[in-house]
């Protein structure tokens, strides 16, 4: 998904942007994974078994060796240009601000992202109508099922009501979910597409990715922090239009992997995935943090799989090709999908918070319970009698009865699930 499949590069010449945000061809795919034929030919495979396709991409800006760069359509093809530009100073906070001027939200709106990046000016009518209809080339083209799209939160937001208008005219039940890269709940607040903010716009879109919950998670999980930062995080929901449609994650692209903290473990990453499999949101789970896979800054954490291709020295894809402690991550999370896609609750029922300490957290889910312990030693939870008897992940005993409550064991740096 966080791989645009378009042309990247000159033609005969490196591929540098291995991100595949530098695009030099919006029409095109690149050639390392083959034609657009072949992206259809995908798209249809991976229908007949089931599965969906969302396609990364990106309409903030293009490569820097894309040919508009020297040769625009229009002179106001570009904010700026290669030799004169804004840098983009990543002030997401500016464009939720109702008090900002046009003068300080300039650099995020119309800022060459990294300072190399040709930041497209969607305010051009030329530009605007290229871009909505390279979308619904692609859509058309292809059959895909949804749209991640890049950098949401530097592109006018007039440019994305009619971008997302004109997506669910021609394909209603296409999804977008956007990147609004902010640990801000309010700023995240800001960009949901339903209800018009101070700026009279309302986007349309679907979804946006859950930031501001992320960074907390990795603090707690990934180095040993407080639980407490975590429900917290949780009680602004009452921001969101609807935080059920948030995409949760602890890892992704842009960052470090969670196994790269210097404090983490694999019973972290193991307690991170019950929360994220059992909580609030669409869970989104990072290729190759099923086998606690390590990675440190980009591209680092963008490394290969192992296995896959020919010559590959062992093939983690298979369970024969992992490591005992990939396993039981693996068999971790498999157990963990198993359970959610068995108790629709767990994707629909509201969350109710019944424990919050630093160590300890506990929620209910309609009539799945969960209790997660973050602790270096073992806890004893207190919880509302009637709850199962059973832990569906075999790490609790069955609670003890003490009168109008039940007292529960959970082993340090565990989850149960009741």
């Amino acid at each position: 998904m966080n791989t645009p499949n378009v042309k990247q590069g000159e033609a005969g010449q490196p591929v540098t942007d291995y991100h595949g945000y530098g695009a030099t061809d919006l029409y095109a795919v690149e050639e390392h994974f083959g034609d657009v034929a072949a992206f259809k030919a995908l798209v249809d495979e991976a229908h007949a078994v089931g599965l969906k396709i969302i396609l990364d991409m990106v309409a903030n800006h293009v490569g820097p060796d894309h040919p508009w760069v020297t040769d625009p359509p229009t002179p106001t093809w570009f904010n700026g240009t290669a030799a004169s530009h804004l840098a983009n100073t990543w002030q997401t906070w500016t464009l939720a601000d109702p008090h900002a001027t046009d003068e300080i939200r300039a650099s995020t709106l119309k800022g060459w992202f990294a300072n190399v990046l040709p930041d497209l000016n969607q305010d051009d009518p030329e530009v605007a109508r290229y871009l909505i209809q390279n979308t619904l080339w692609w859509c058309a083209m292809s059959g895909i099922d949804a749209i991640r799209q890049d950098t949401w939160s530097y592109v006018p937001r007039t440019f994305w009501r009619a971008w997302m208008a004109a997506i669910k005219k021609e394909y209603p039940t296409m999804r977008v979910v956007g990147e609004v890269f902010d640990g801000d709940p309010t700023v995240l607040a800001f960009f949901e597409g339903t209800r018009p903010k101070y700026d009279g716009v309302a986007t349309g879109i679907d979804a946006l990715f859950d930031f501001p919950l992320a960074f907390p998670l990795r603090r707690a999980f990934g180095g040993g922090g407080s639980l407490r930062e975590v429900a917290q995080m949780l009680g602004r929901d009452h921001l969101y239009e609807n935080p059920n449609q948030l995409v949760t994650f602890f890892d992704n692209h842009d960052i470090s992997r969670l196994m790269h903290d210097p404090a983490a473990t694999p019973e972290g990453l193991r307690l991170a995935y019950t929360f994220l499999l059992t909580a609030r949101g669409t869970p989104l789970l990072y290729y190759g943090d099923e086998i606690a896979m390590p990675g440190g800054d980009d591209p680092d954490n963008r490394r290969d799989f192992p296995g896959g291709w020919p010559g590959d020295a062992r093939d983690a894809f298979t369970a024969a090709g992992r490591t005992p402690a990939e396993q039981a991550t693996w068999s971790h999370v498999h157990t963990l999908l198993a359970l959610r896609a068995s108790r629709p609750e767990l994707a629909n029922a509201p969350m109710q918070m019944l424990v919050e300490t630093d160590s300890v957290l506990a929620y209910r889910r309609g009539a799945t319970v969960v209790v997660l312990n973050n602790g270096k030693g073992d806890a004893e939870v207190v919880l509302p009698s009637g709850i199962g008897a059973r832990d569906a992940l075999g790490r609790c005993a069955p609670g003890r009865a003490d009168g109008a409550q039940v007292r529960i064991k959970v082993p340090a740096r565990s989850g149960c699930v009741f």
